[in-house]
């Protein structure tokens, strides 16, 4: 027989029993960004530039403020350490880019293939409508056969008569069938 409460503790994970370090992944990411971006200005050329010439001019000139002599070790390992973290940040910050530029590119893709279909549908119905319209009579097509219709009229109209209107017999005289 099982205890009911064991059973419930195995099947649930155990929590951390060490308060952890907890970070937000875009948090972390929007700093790098921040980073990456701040160390691509001109603004941080002239600070490390206004930097590097203080600590030299310092260094070489003051001399109860010598703590890093001349060849400057001290300012190398502070050049070293910010290189060692400057490259991850400006990495992490490239990655999320590529995610950014991959999630843009899937959108650009879905909306070019919906693009494509729409033309391809509209293409079809456009066809569809020039065969319709192909089947529909113009302007022109009855204007034509008006044309004809005028010309076997006439040509079914009998000649007037030479001895003039008076001898052609009247409405009035022809049988109600219309002959003559």
């Amino acid at each position: 027989m099982t205890d009911r409460s064991s059973s419930q503790r195995l099947s649930t994970p155990r929590t951390s029993r060490l308060p952890g370090l907890r970070m937000d992944p875009d948090a972390l990411g929007r700093f790098t960004e921040g980073v990456a971006r701040f160390f691509g200005t001109g603004r941080y050329l002239a600070i490390q530039t206004l930097l590097v010439v203080g600590w030299i001019l310092l260094n070489v000139y003051a001399v109860s403020l010598k703590w890093d002599p001349y060849p400057f070790i001290l300012l190398n390992l502070a050049f070293s350490t910010q290189a060692a973290y400057a490259a991850p940040l400006i990495l992490l910050a490239q990655n999320r880019q590529e995610n950014r530029d991959r999630v843009s590119l899937d959108e650009d893709r879905r909306r070019a293939a919906q693009t494509k279909a729409d033309t391809e549908y509209l293409a079809r119905e456009l066809a569809s409508l020039r065969l319709a319209v192909g089947e529909v009579a113009t302007r022109d097509y009855l204007h034509h056969e008006l044309e004809r219709v005028r010309e076997l009229l006439e040509e079914m109209r009998p000649e007037p008569d030479p001895a003039g209107p008076e001898s052609a017999p009247t409405r009035s005289a022809l049988p109600r069938d219309g002959r003559a």
